[in-house]
């Protein structure tokens, strides 16, 4: 974590750079803003990852000798197959669709995003999934 930490303030140095070099240069104030968003957005990221290194075991990322393998392990538990992500995808085409052509596509697309939301959620509760 050291490491992602000292990127992301590095990064904050360099972004605080250019919003400065932009914001003279172009006097724009929106992308001035914007960059000087960027940077305070990285500031408190980097701030964060290397708070917390120091109060966490050192990870193999942080050792110059570690190994791929030393950093192995369970990464989660991510669903084979499931199709509720295919029906949020459609109901927010929908939604979006919508925005374009008119509002009335609201009322097609609330149900099937609904539908999906509500599928992806209890998709382990019930079925060959259930837990008992």
């Amino acid at each position: 974590m050291k490491i992602q930490g000292k990127m992301f303030l590095w990064l904050s140095a360099f972004i605080l750079i250019m919003a400065v070099v932009y914001g003279v240069w172009s006097k724009e104030p929106a992308g001035t803003t914007a960059l000087f968003l960027a940077f305070g957005l990285s500031v408190m990221i980097g701030y964060y990852l290397a708070f917390t290194a120091k109060r966490v075991d050192a990870m193999a990322q942080d050792n110059k000798e570690a190994d791929v393998a030393d950093e192995a392990g369970e990464l989660g538990f991510f669903s084979p197959h499931s199709w509720q992500p295919l029906s949020l995808a459609v109901g927010g085409a929908l939604a979006f669709m919508g925005v374009i052509f008119g509002w009335w596509l609201m009322y097609f697309s609330a149900p099937v995003i609904l539908v999906g939301l509500w599928g992806w959620v209890y998709e382990y509760y019930r079925g060959e999934n259930q837990n008992q």
